[in-house]
């Protein structure tokens, strides 16, 4: 063999080599990531050939598929569309989003454990489906959430969040504005691209999930964080007597910090109860610098801020704490400066004060069920960590109490309950840019049973008119009602 024929044979035998090592690769080692892959065509036609299970609110169903007089055979429906939309997701030819992609496996039927029931089905007469998964959400809670944000007009960007504090379920989630998933799921796939498109150019974006994706300025909800590194710390109690003022200038800086509670704060001292109870910036400045950043980060951090927690719906992003100098952090004690958080996050931390100080896994997964309605897999609570002790719970609970009885709260009041509550208003800074109103609260104070965050980003009105106890308080109250059946 000369010698250009032989070089020839061998690289021919290196591409074949090449060609058997690739093909081997993706039918061996990528086979299982490319068959659940959200762009591969051949199986979501192949899920649109059977009946997908249902996602479940209540026992009822938010997303089911039902027959298709076309060559898909079943059509994915959303009887409460836009109340749901955030959580669901939509299941589409073109893409998946929400429960729809996180738990696609059982949806589809493809999941390992449902492989008897497949096998089953390919043997007998039997026509192949999914399996159903049921969410933890709490069908009144989540429309009081709905209908609160709703009831602030037209415009209105803004997320609710609730928590049942001893287990970590989430019991209501909400963004506004929403979508109708429906208008994705369509079978008309010129339709789904413009209605799409619409949604992707909708400057309010309406298809982000804002409880789990938006970080603002928490304000002065950000104050129990703040109170919990002061007493865990030995710094101060309930009863201690606190520096406040009328002002207080940053360190190392020009600038002032100012009350927005009229004269409440203007005394030097006051107890750290009250600081609390009338949302004294300047107290809470003060203490955040004695802290120091390094405390301050560490107890943020114990409640789950630089990190993330929800692992059953994509997209959740980290509330953050960063390093800050001296005036910074003077002004992270209330919540501002570089400091972010979802409202998700917001709600762990009023859960975990609810719950004794430990934080719960929030999660919105309650059990997977085969098509015969057997259960595949149950949710069980476990501890995201313990954030701070019991002893400092059962202080910041009844100063909460008295945010809502003596304090800047009361919208939230509930006759018959003691509920535990902080007000948030955080600033922006520019006159284009709406205030961002708070709220955090649970009831009852006693015997937790939910724990909520509301946060409004735009509300269409004036900075004058914006607080968390006149926007965001009533919406708390009526989901805390929804759930303890007030």
């Amino acid at each position: 063999m000369n010698k250009p024929i032989r070089t020839l044979s061998l690289f021919c035998g290196l591409l074949f080599l090449v060609l058997l090592g690739n093909a081997t690769y993706l039918q061996y080692f990528k086979a299982d990531s490319l068959s659940k892959s959200s762009l591969n065509r051949r199986v979501i036609e192949a899920s649109f050939a059977r009946e997908r299970g249902a996602i479940l609110v209540g026992g009822e169903p938010v997303a089911r598929s039902v027959k298709a007089d076309d060559r898909y055979k079943w059509q994915r429906r959303y009887p409460q569309g836009p109340l749901y939309a955030h959580e669901t997701g939509w299941f589409s030819f073109f893409s998946q989003s929400g429960i729809e992609r996180s738990q696609n496996q059982v949806l589809s039927g493809d999941d390992p454990r449902l492989f008897a029931r497949r096998l089953a089905d390919l043997l007998g007469s039997g026509q192949p489906k999914g399996g159903s998964v049921e969410l933890t959400l709490d069908p009144k809670a989540q429309q009081a959430a709905y209908d609160g944000l709703q009831a602030l007009g037209q415009g209105i960007q803004g997320s609710v969040v609730a928590i049942e504090p001893a287990t970590g379920r989430i019991l209501a989630m909400v963004s506004l504005p929403s979508f109708d998933p429906n208008r994705l799921a369509s079978h008309d796939l010129s339709r789904v691209s413009k209605a799409d498109s619409r949604l992707e150019g909708d400057t309010a974006q309406p298809k982000l999930n804002r409880a789990i994706r938006t970080t603002l300025p928490p304000g002065s909800t950000f104050k129990l964080v703040t109170a919990a590194a002061a007493i865990e710390n030995g710094l101060y109690d309930a009863e201690s007597m606190v520096p406040a003022g009328a002002g207080y200038q940053l360190p190392q800086s020009s600038s002032v910090v100012h009350n927005s509670t009229g004269s409440a704060c203007n005394p030097q001292q006051i107890t750290l109860k009250y600081a609390l109870e009338w949302s004294c910036n300047t107290a809470f400045a003060k203490i955040a610098v004695k802290l120091g950043n390094a405390k301050m980060k560490k107890m943020a951090e114990a409640f789950g801020f630089n990190d993330t927690a929800l692992t059953d719906l994509p997209g959740e992003v980290q509330s953050v704490y960063p390093t800050l100098n001296e005036p910074n952090t003077a002004l992270s004690g209330f919540g501002q400066s570089d400091v972010r958080a979802t409202p998700l996050q917001m709600a762990m931390v009023a859960a975990g004060i609810a719950n004794g100080g430990i934080v719960m896994t929030p999660h919105l997964v309650d059990e997977l069920r085969s098509p015969d309605f057997d259960s595949l897999d149950k949710t069980n609570p476990t501890t995201y960590r313990r954030a701070i002790s019991s002893a400092t719970a059962r202080q910041l609970t009844d100063m909460m109490v008295g945010v809502v009885e003596e304090g800047t709260a009361a919208t939230a009041a509930i006759p018959g309950i003691r509920v535990a509550g902080k007000t948030g208003t955080a600033q922006t800074g520019r006159s284009d840019i709406s205030n961002y109103a708070w709220f955090t609260s649970f009831a009852p104070a006693d015997d937790p049973q939910v724990a909520v965050a509301v946060m409004i980003q735009n509300s269409q009105r004036s900075n004058g008119e914006i607080s968390g106890g006149g926007l965001a308080g009533p919406i708390a109250k009526a989901v805390m009602e929804a759930v303890i059946g007030k």
